[in-house]
């Protein structure tokens, strides 16, 4: 929950329904003086339009709600029902609970989750769900902040922290969730143009929001401002600059487990924007740029954010120290390069080609103005090879690439993490220098060998690479023998990750 929250606000909307309820309903109330009870409230949101388009899209997904909660048509937003609590008098505050679940689930991706008891608390200005992830449950996780106005429609709604870990994405804190709307169904008065008067729409009626048009969060301070309706999107060009973009890339499991493992007994730490999923899992860089032309299915992306693998620690002094930063994609058709600046021990080497791309198709289509590619596959090159000390031969399959790039400024890309895990925090420090630390690292610093001076510098092409510059067994080589690079292979050929 935010540590700020907005300070209560007057909700006329609340006492108008008070009113509604009749006068045997507020004597009942008069001798606490304080807490008037509301029932028949419904609490409508979408969570995020991008991260819905996402679920049903990329991830193959799907939204079941249930005990009484619904779904705008055309993956609209969620409706939860029945909604009781209390209105406080004296703070003007009102304190809801709502029925209904919502089961978030993808085969594809691998997660599965449910949002339950929903709840609005305008005096801490926060909406809240029990999440559900197979047999443990959270109660009352804060999803959102809330800008509350007093008609309680389409008010603006931020992402938390808890949020983005239910989600699976850390781009998600902080972020503008969509609008969210608490009406009053239980009074039968006719609609009024009084911006104090709570809406009293048939119960029957669908949400007010197109479900085909992405929602708004409007004017917060403008209870008349609406969202828009059908207003057509954007559709960008055959060809032109990339707006933005993420690319997810593990590099290799294997190798990651090895860094955090009983051998190296290392870290790994993101910086710069790049972040990692929880369990030691796969990385995502961030804010790409570059071209695209989807006549000839072909892209060129750079991206933001580096990650470094440390290990084999003794006195402070690290036998693996090597940075990845400035990943670039290159797509043309059915084939293509990842190329990385590369830090080892200080030695740096720009646009090393660390493997060959293979997308599962040769055509680039760009829906709803963004072109994602999921699962390409990547082989390490001669040039990777060497980065990594000869320990992987080329044309060996690293971890698989996830892009996705957004050709104009107002399309939403999908979320950047695993669905359901957390992402690993990032530091402020800067990408592409080697021995940087970061907030979010994973496994442990303390035991490991003395580290040697690695000398040789990298070729700018990538192309000769000096055996022994970088990567794990290099640094291992020098910092601990052939005894160890021996296990480390043995492991290797024995799990052949």
């Amino acid at each position: 929950m935010a540590a700020n929250r907005r300070r209560p606000i007057a909700l006329a909307g609340a006492v108008a329904t008070v009113l509604a309820f009749g006068a045997t309903a507020l004597v009942a109330t008069t001798a606490s003086a304080a807490e008037v009870p509301l029932k028949d409230y419904e609490l409508t949101w979408g969570i995020k339009e991008s991260y819905r388009t996402y679920v049903t899209g990329m991830a193959q997904g799907t939204f079941t709600p249930a005990d009484g909660a619904k779904q705008a048509a055309g993956n609209g937003a969620f409706t939860f029902v029945e909604g009781t609590g209390t209105y406080d008098d004296q703070a003007h505050t009102v304190d809801l609970g709502f029925k209904g679940s919502l089961k978030i689930q993808s085969t594809a991706h691998g997660f599965e989750l449910t949002l339950s008891d929903v709840k609005f608390d305008s005096k801490d200005a926060v909406i809240t769900a029990d999440v559900t992830k197979g047999a443990a449950t959270t109660q009352d996780v804060p999803l959102a902040d809330v800008t509350v106005t007093r008609d309680m429609k389409n008010m603006a709604t931020k992402l938390t922290k808890e949020a983005a870990d239910t989600f699976g994405s850390a781009s998600y804190t902080g972020a503008a969730g969509d609008p969210l709307t608490v009406e009053d169904k239980g009074t039968t008065t006719p609609p009024t143009d009084d911006p104090t008067t709570p809406p009293t729409e048939d119960p029957t009626t669908a949400p007010t929001e197109d479900p085909t048009t992405p929602p708004t969060a409007g004017n917060p301070t403008s209870p008349s401002t609406t969202p828009p309706a059908d207003t057509p999107p954007s559709t960008a060009p055959t060809k032109g600059d990339i707006a933005d973009g993420t690319l997810g890339w593990g590099v290799k499991q294997s190798f990651r487990e090895y860094v955090v493992g009983s051998i190296a007994k290392g870290e790994v730490t993101v910086s710069g924007g790049a972040t990692q999923a929880s369990g030691n899992g796969a990385f995502t860089f961030v804010d790409g740029s570059g071209t695209y032309d989807t006549e000839a299915d072909a892209l060129s992306a750079a991206f933001k954010g580096s990650v470094n693998f440390k290990g084999h620690e003794e006195n402070g002094t690290y036998g693996l120290d090597l940075t990845l930063s400035d990943l670039k994609a290159k797509i043309d058709g059915d084939s293509g390069t990842l190329t990385a600046d590369v830090n080892s021990l200080g030695e740096k080497s720009d646009d090393v080609v660390l493997a060959d791309l293979q997308p599962g198709s040769a055509d680039l289509v760009a829906e709803d103005d963004v072109i994602t590619l999921s699962d390409v596959t990547a082989k390490i090159t001669a040039a990777g090879s060497d980065a990594f000390g000869g320990f992987y031969d080329a044309g060996e399959e690293l971890d698989p690439l996830d892009l996705s790039v957004a050709l104009s400024a107002d399309a939403g890309l999908p979320p950047t993490d695993d669905p359901g895990a957390s992402a690993t925090p990032t530091s402020d420090t800067g990408a592409g220098t080697s021995g940087g630390t970061g907030a979010g690292t994973t496994g442990s610093t303390t035991g490991g060998t003395t580290g040697g001076g690695v000398t040789g510098g990298l070729a700018a092409t990538g192309s000769s690479v000096p055996a022994g510059a970088l990567g794990a067994v290099a640094a291992v080589t020098v910092a601990a023998g052939a005894g160890v690079v021996f296990a480390v292979r043995r492991r290797r050929a024995g799990e052949q990750g």
